[in-house]
């Protein structure tokens, strides 16, 4: 039962969509694009936070997770509970991990909408029996190894007496791959059952933990050893066993926990909407990234003298932007105005960086001086290896807790500087109470600052002393950030050689503790 995505039906719907198997880049297009668009999400244990925070701000979101010997709520009141936020006009995502009919009790819940006549539309998600695999290096199918696959439960109690579901003889001469799911706590009893039917014991075989994430961890051994290797590494679930002659694979195809700083945690202090692209680069780097957002970007107080700059545009020579916020702040008010990018005529214009310039280019602008450094300093002296700048008037918008280094430096060289605020910087007081756990157990590695403004928040909301004792460095973006840092006596680790967010993944790619 469907309806189209562009037509809000006058009758409830959901959408039981696959969240896949933990790496929230395996989500797809239909299912990101539901998750945007949801009223309601009702979401599993599984379902990564970087994709609900994918979800409007508006959005209720209700957790109904499942762990091993606990579940938040029974499954009768799951059902329940999707029915009851089923009403006409609104869209509710029923988030699963991996897909809502591969184990995953989707079936289940698309029956009571059903009978409830509800109408529902199933979106399949990646899951984890093909993908976890994938990721530890172990392919399922194999021309000269595997050309069979069987998915199997893992959750059955296979000790029970009477009739089994699952046909161990069967599975025991199966001549290909098997994939069971949720069965470390009946790792022992599967082992035992495969070799009671005449699998051999020495049948190569692996366990893989939180599959397609940072935390990934792989053992592998035989299908007798591996019990007895769970319980020495004291594997938990979630994980996903792989049984057959693929599994020696590993050995050369494993290419996720290669990556350059896979299971390295990392802090990103940017603001919430400026962070998506630093992220995903740590991110596709290996690192489990945390979003600690420090800043939040808004409109300023006042915003009459930005019209009014942009009203008077024509009448400057320069107009430097020192960020892609300020860009885009003040071509807001640009175009809000009905004016475009033609207003700025013959104006020169300076940006700091290639993420600035970057900003300019999208609203089809090119500026016409890029520093060779990204500093304050640096815009003075290509501003005046550029012209003498005296009488000159230039126009900077920017934050409204910007210093006030440039403007000053500018007006000593006889320029007229107007100085807006094009946006203004508010302390992001949402709550962090993990990511403040995870530093009191000392479990990350890295904090990043992108600024000072992100500096000073960040300490404003900790215990300076959690900080103290623990294995985490700090990495800076540039001079002035490392100088916030250095006044609240900490030490900084790494400073980026180029001020940018490129630069700063570099400089903690090439990190030597030695040096």
């Amino acid at each position: 039962m469907t309806t189209d995505n562009n037509d809000i039906s006058a009758k409830p719907i959901v959408y039981l969509v696959g969240a896949g198997p933990g790496d929230p880049d395996l989500i797809t297009v239909r299912g990101s694009d539901l998750i945007r668009r949801a009223h309601v999400i009702i979401y599993d244990n599984l379902v990564s936070p970087r994709l609900l925070s994918l979800a409007s701000p508006d959005a209720e979101l209700i957790y109904v997770g499942k762990k091993a010997a606990h579940h938040s709520l029974p499954q009768e009141k799951i059902n329940q509970l999707i029915i009851n936020k089923a009403q006409p006009g609104r869209v509710v995502v029923r988030l699963k991990g991996g897909d809502p009919f591969v184990f995953g009790r989707g079936g289940e819940e698309a029956l009571e909408l059903s009978k409830a006549g509800i109408d529902f539309e199933i979106v399949p998600g990646i899951t984890a029996g093909l993908s976890v695999p994938a990721y530890a290096g172990i392919p399922v199918t194999h021309r000269d190894f595997a050309s069979e696959l069987a998915l199997i439960t893992g959750h059955e109690d296979a000790s029970r007496t009477g009739p089994e579901q699952i046909d161990w003889p069967a599975l025991a001469s199966w001549q290909g791959t098997l994939i069971f799911y949720m069965g470390v706590k009946n790792l022992p009893t599967i082992s035992q059952k495969l070799q009671k039917h005449g699998m051999s014991p020495d049948t190569p075989a692996a366990l893989i933990r939180w599959g397609t994430t940072p935390a990934q961890q792989t053992l592998t051994g035989t299908l007798s050893s591996l019990p007895d290797l769970a319980q020495q590494h004291q594997f938990t679930p979630p994980a996903i066993i792989v049984i057959g002659q693929v599994v020696p694979l590993r050995q050369h195809l494993q290419w996720f926990e290669k990556r350059p700083l896979f299971g390295r945690r990392i802090i990103v202090t940017r603001a919430r909407a400026q962070a998506s692209r630093f992220c995903e680069m740590l991110s596709g780097l290996g690192a489990d990234v945390l979003e600690f957002p420090t800043i939040r970007i808004e409109p300023p107080a006042e915003t009459q003298p930005l019209y009014d700059a942009v009203a008077n545009l024509g009448g400057y020579d320069w107009v430097i932007f020192t960020s892609p916020n300020g860009v885009e702040s003040f071509f807001d008010c640009l175009l809000e105005t009905g004016s475009d990018a033609r207003r700025f005529g013959s104006v020169n214009i300076c940006s700091i960086g290639p993420s600035t310039a970057a900003q300019l280019s999208s609203y089809g602008l090119t500026a016409d001086l890029i520093p060779d450094k990204f500093l304050s300093t640096a815009i003075v002296e290509a501003l005046t290896s550029a012209e003498d700048l005296s009488g000159k008037r230039i126009l900077l918008p920017r934050a409204d807790i910007a210093p006030d280094d440039l403007p000053q430096a500018l007006r000593n060289l006889g320029a007229h500087v107007d100085e807006i605020t094009a946006y203004q910087t508010v302390i992001d007081d949402s709550p962090k109470d993990q990511i403040i756990e995870a530093i009191q157990q000392d479990s990350i590695d890295w904090i990043t600052f992108t600024s000072s403004s992100t500096v000073r928040n960040f300490l404003s909301q900790i215990d300076l002393k959690i900080l103290s004792g623990k294995k985490l460095r700090l990495a800076s973006i540039g001079p002035q950030t490392s100088a916030t840092i250095k006044q609240a006596q900490l030490n900084i680790d790494v400073q980026a050689s180029e001020h940018t967010i490129p630069g700063l993944v570099n400089a903690i790619l090439n990190f030597n503790p030695k040096t």
